[in-house]
């Protein structure tokens, strides 16, 4: 059983001991310091909240709610909702802060609290810090009686949500139900049951759902992978749809299965619809230091700039405003649209593709075939008490010194057919190493390239 406090929220497993998972009693201490922080803040007192499917999502609501009222905050419940309903909500709202209930990809006895800002985005490092510094102190204040707040149920978000997607440039209604489009989605059990039908109608495609009981009761590992998808990939042929469609519970990662049950890619979902953007709005692009070198390729073939940050979708989004970036996201299926929202959304992603399949009036396999083909490993270096981690990374970025690299998050080793990105792990006693190549060998040989330097200066 675990529970995890950082710097963007709270999150752990359901039930046990309170202090170890995420029991009531954590949940409110968690809450109450958010609503105390903002309030120090001297934000408006209004929070916006919205949950995925998951069974303990009610409870962890209604915990969260009661608790913000007390403070004298006033809350604006969207009830089941997506993550990037939430975020446009907290603006669309003028709210002082946002909470998402939801585990993401996390298997269904997790949950967690995640915190917005008023600008409906991820709290940023140092707000998270003083966050957690609240937490340990518990030094909060609540309202007096007659200061009490109220809340307002809301579910009209997914629709105007739906409906500030139509409206981007990159988006076509008409000629994607001119396409006759049809594809199957797997909603998980979870919020994409509830968001994905509205948008398919707008858009007037004909779709199948599998999973469609919004229950919490995940049919298959929620994380949108390759080994999860086999029923999405076999359906997808079986009903000769266009495209499958895959998200995770709270509707922000998105990957695509082609016509003929082959994976698209989840790295690539962000690379062919900054391709589409780009075709249209030539400019800079980011995604993270872990993701597929194939956003790189597409940008400067469209004689625009591409930028790296930290992993982490608040590093993103950072760099997209500094960047001024046309599009963005992360290669785990997340798409960030500047023009509706910095944060990963993957019913902007899905309508956006769509249009793509429309007005290119190619299939999903030939948009594929448009880029470079890599492939990425995931491998680790286990640690012990005895390593110091920054002094092995100094030691690594020593050895590698003649080759093009960046320290901005661990340590990415570029070379010329591939990369090679190292991360002290947050959860587990490891380092995660992450390589792409142009083939699934050259890939692990970057990757072995770099755990046998490690452990050469280890010996």
């Amino acid at each position: 059983m675990t529970l995890i406090k950082s710097i963007s929220g709270i999150r752990g497993t359901i039930g046990g001991r309170a202090g170890d998972n995420l029991t009531p009693q954590d949940i409110v201490e968690a809450t109450a310091a958010f609503g105390y922080w903002l309030l120090q803040q001297g934000a408006a007192p209004k929070v916006v909240i919205g949950r995925d499917g998951r069974i303990s999502g009610a409870i962890v609501n209604e915990l969260a709610s009661a608790t913000l009222r007390g403070l004298g905050i006033d809350v604006v419940d969207l009830g089941l909702s997506t993550t990037p309903t939430v975020e446009m909500a907290v603006t669309m709202e003028k709210a002082g802060a946002g909470i998402v209930i939801t585990a993401s990809h996390n298997p269904k006895e997790w949950n967690a609290l995640k915190f917005l800002n008023s600008k409906g985005e991820f709290i940023s490092q140092a707000d998270g810090e003083a966050l957690l510094d609240i937490i340990a102190n518990g030094q909060i204040e609540y309202a007096m009686v007659g200061d009490l707040g109220k809340v307002i149920y809301d579910d009209r978000y997914i629709a105007r949500h739906i409906e500030a997607i139509l409206q981007l440039p990159f988006v076509d209604a008409k000629a994607v139900q001119d396409a006759k489009l049809r594809v199957v989605a797997d909603c998980i059990n979870s919020s994409g049951a509830v968001a994905l039908p509205p948008l398919f109608k707008a858009l007037g495609c004909e779709f199948e759902l599998l999973n469609k009981k919004p229950n919490g009761r995940f049919a298959h590992n929620p994380e949108p992978l390759p080994a999860h998808l086999k029923a999405l990939c076999q359906e997808t042929v079986s009903a000769r749809a266009h495209l499958g469609i895959a998200v995770d519970p709270d509707v922000d990662r998105l990957a695509f299965v082609c016509e003929d049950g082959s994976l698209f890619g989840e790295e690539y979902t962000l690379v062919a619809i900054a391709d589409y953007i780009l075709q249209q709005t030539p400019g800079n692009t980011v995604s993270n230091l872990s993701s597929t070198r194939a956003l790189r390729d597409v940008t400067e073939g469209h004689g625009g700039q591409y930028f790296a940050s930290a992993v982490g979708e608040v590093n993103v989004v950072a760099k997209m405003k500094e960047a001024n970036a046309v599009i963005g996201g992360e290669g785990n299926g997340g798409v960030i649209v500047p023009g509706l929202h910095y944060g990963r959304d993957a019913l902007a992603g899905i309508a956006i593709f769509l249009t793509f399949m429309a007005k290119s009036g190619e299939k999903a396999t030939q948009i594929k075939a448009r880029y470079p083909e890599y492939h990425m490993v995931k491998d680790r270096i286990q640690l012990t008490p005895a390593i110091d981690v920054d002094q092995l990374l100094k030691g690594l970025e020593s050895h590698f010194k003649e080759e093009d690299y960046s320290t901005i998050d661990g340590l990415k080793i570029d070379f010329e057919k591939g990369w090679a990105h190292l991360r002290k792990s947050n959860t587990e006693p490891i380092i995660r190493v992450y390589a792409e190549g142009e083939t699934p060998e050259a890939a692990q040989a970057f990757a072995d390239q770099m755990k046998n330097a490690a452990a050469a200066l280890l010996a």
